[in-house]
């Protein structure tokens, strides 16, 4: 399989802007000599970092509403949800300012369950583009950095639907794009399945083109190590960010989540941990205004709560984070490995990876359709 010119081209741009950020990006795609970005690891307990702005952070989880974007209204309806954004980023930095303001899984384009492929794209934006410039406006504005979930479009993958977290600096750059790792199969009983395109999903191509460290990747910023993930009920890729140096995970939810899975990404990894859930959406008419609404949390090194939003309306939960501190006397996650790679070795998932490599669902529909018989298990 060859690498896509197009897509190491972009990498070697997008190296260059986190260079000039300050940013250390382990979804870089390539090194300045144009070789993919060897796996970002030490074996001595310590992890790269980058040197801090300051001694503690402010961190608001901003729990908005969730409504997908209108397909015969489409320009107007998403830039109204942007526009949205922006006013819940003024309300946060009202009377304290915030360091990084962090949005749920799809606050830019919402989300609904009948759109078919060719929908989704559309309503999709692109990397960047007049959304995240309206947005990149305001990170300057007020000096913080934005965390936030959207569907996107990538001339790179120009049949796929991604599901990215953005990280935006303080300057309103795009310093990274974390793609989802992997949907889970049978959510839906089987019938209908997630048709976003993940990492795990095109697994093999993904590494051809942006290296081995970018399929989990840590953004080593002036604030802190940061991953992302709208992952759930995966504990092993929690700990691997932990392992190669992540100190603050914030991890997106829409419709829901397991308090307990976010909590113990924090207490078994003694790392900072935040959730980001949608809250009620009256102006949401394709759902319930309150489904799967609220329960936005931050958590401690320690797996306590920081701070959560009691109800599930719009709301802020903010905390301040002592990086400085945590950082001289955090390390890697103590695993003693040796006990258990001979069993990860010899498991294998339920379904393998890079089936969507192979052909790419249009819908729902025909992704359950496809994947009926992939299932490396017998069935129950």
């Amino acid at each position: 399989m060859s690498i896509s010119r197009r897509g190491m081209m972009g990498a070697c741009a997008a190296l260059t802007t986190a260079a000039a950020a300050g940013v250390g990006s382990s979804a870089k795609a390539a090194t300045a000599a144009g070789a993919p970005a060897p796996l970002s690891m030490r074996p001595d307990g310590s992890y790269e970092t980058v040197a801090l702005a300051k001694d503690a952070i402010m961190l608001g989880v901003v729990q908005s509403r969730v409504v997908p974007v209108e397909l015969a209204n489409l320009k107007q309806s998403r830039f109204a949800n942007v526009q949205h954004m922006a006013d819940l980023i003024d309300r946060a930095n009202g009377l304290v300012g915030h360091d990084i303001l962090f949005f749920h899984e799809f606050p830019v384009t919402g989300y609904y369950h009948g759109w078919n492929l060719d929908d989704a794209r559309k309503v999709a934006i692109e990397l960047p583009g007049p959304e995240t410039e309206l947005l990149a406006r305001k990170a300057r504005e007020y000096g913080c950095w934005l965390v936030f979930g959207s569907y996107v479009r990538d001339p790179a993958w120009p049949k796929s639907l991604l599901s990215i977290t953005v990280i935006m600096n303080d300057k309103g750059e795009i310093v990274d794009r974390h793609w989802k790792a992997r949907n889970l199969k049978g959510f839906f009983g089987g019938r209908k399945e997630l048709f976003t395109t993940t990492i795990y999903d095109v697994l093999d191509r993904y590494v051809e083109m942006y290296g081995p460290d970018a399929v989990l990747p840590v953004t080593r910023t002036p604030l802190g190590n940061i991953a992302t993930s709208s992952t759930q009920k995966e504990p092993e890729l929690f700990r691997a960010f932990a392992m190669k140096g992540a100190e603050l995970i914030l991890r997106t939810a829409t419709g829901g989540f397991t308090p307990l899975d976010i909590q113990a990404t924090s207490l078994y990894n003694g790392v900072y941990t935040a959730v980001a859930n949608n809250a009620a959406s009256p102006e949401n008419t394709r759902y319930f205004a309150d489904t799967g609404g609220g329960g936005s949390a931050i958590y401690g090194p320690d797996g306590g709560e920081l701070a959560s939003a009691k109800l599930a309306f719009e709301t802020l939960v903010s905390q301040r984070i002592p990086i400085g501190a945590f950082r001289t006397r955090h390390r890697q996650p103590v695993v003693h490995t040796e006990l258990f790679l001979p069993v990860f070795e010899q498991y294998r998932s339920q379904y393998g990876p890079n089936l969507f490599d192979a052909y790419q669902p249009t819908d729902a529909l025909d992704a359950g359709r496809y994947l009926q018989d992939k299932a490396r298990w017998p069935r129950t």
